[in-house]
């Protein structure tokens, strides 16, 4: 006896059925990001609604509102266009632009004359910011007559040599931006047990031109690691994918220039008044 083969599966109209090759995602040889995707989701800091981060032609970040307006209701100097992952401030032909999320921002000065559209906008992310703190319970403890203040920066400055960045997060909460196999960001964080770690020291903090009230700041100060811990922390990645070569990012590294003018907010003239630890160990990475 011979087996009976079994029958192409075919479609109605008797054509066969040939299944679809499943492709994995990849990063295209001219990319000019090396991300798999173009837009970063993101909450702004200052009013917690939603906004897409993109890189600037400049090697910056803005954050851009997450929707399109119509051109008519958008200052021509304020348009904004993206392509290939890539923000430009200028407008591309179509009747659709992007608009900077500092100028929607609640919690920013509002732009004179600021448009019927845009300002009706400005109101709506306004009133979500309100209802969004409305409903969010805030426990404070309160401190203690006579003690000291702590710094606790939440968005510390990192020296790399020559260089100062400002982080988007604690040193210890920094998060690497590794895209793993199940297609999610990597929960490890990139300073390690195992690793070398910084150290918090005062440099001279001086803006050119005017006196200002912090003669000095205080700063994460990776100069003294070897070059390829350097290299693994400005590209924001656990041990575990620095180890990996040709790793992807799901998101860039969010690193920020530090601005003396821009960023006086997060400069502080004392030491961190905790140490610097690295989470326990944690088992290798498998099939993440």
């Amino acid at each position: 006896m011979h087996p009976t083969p079994q029958p192409h599966r075919r479609t109605w109209d008797g054509s066969r059925l040939r299944p679809h090759a499943a492709r994995s995602l990849r990063i295209a040889a001219g990319s000019p990001t090396r991300l798999l995707r173009a837009a970063q989701p993101a909450t702004c800091p200052d009013c917690s609604n939603r906004v897409e981060r993109y890189p600037h032609i400049n090697g910056q970040f803005i954050n851009l509102h997450p929707h399109e307006l119509p051109i008519a209701a958008v200052p021509e100097t304020d348009r904004w266009h993206t392509a290939s992952g890539i923000a430009y401030p200028a407008h591309d032909g179509t009747p659709w632009c992007r608009v900077p999320h500092h100028l929607l921002c609640p919690q920013q000065p509002a732009p004179q004359p600021a448009p019927p559209q845009l300002a009706s906008l400005r109101l709506r992310l306004a009133l979500a910011t309100r209802r969004r703190l409305d409903t969010t319970p805030h426990t404070t403890t309160p401190r203690p007559a006579g003690a000291p203040t702590r710094c606790h920066p939440t968005h510390p400055i990192v020296r790399f040599r020559h260089t100062l960045l400002l982080a988007a997060h604690p040193v210890q909460d920094i998060q690497c931006v590794a895209h793993t196999r199940r297609h999610r960001r990597c929960a490890h964080p990139i300073l390690a047990p195992d690793t070398p770690h910084g150290t918090w020291t005062l440099i001279p903090s001086s803006l050119p031109g005017r006196h200002t009230a912090h003669p000095a700041m205080a700063v994460y100060d990776l100069t003294h690691i070897p070059a390829g811990e350097r290299c693994r922390w400005l590209a924001q990645h656990c041990p575990d994918h620095a180890a990996s070569p040709g790793v992807a990012d799901l998101v860039a590294p969010e690193w920020e220039t530090f601005d003396p003018w821009h960023h006086q907010q997060h400069i502080h003239c004392r030491l961190s008044s905790t140490r610097t630890t690295a989470a326990s160990p944690r088992p290798p990475r498998a099939h993440t």
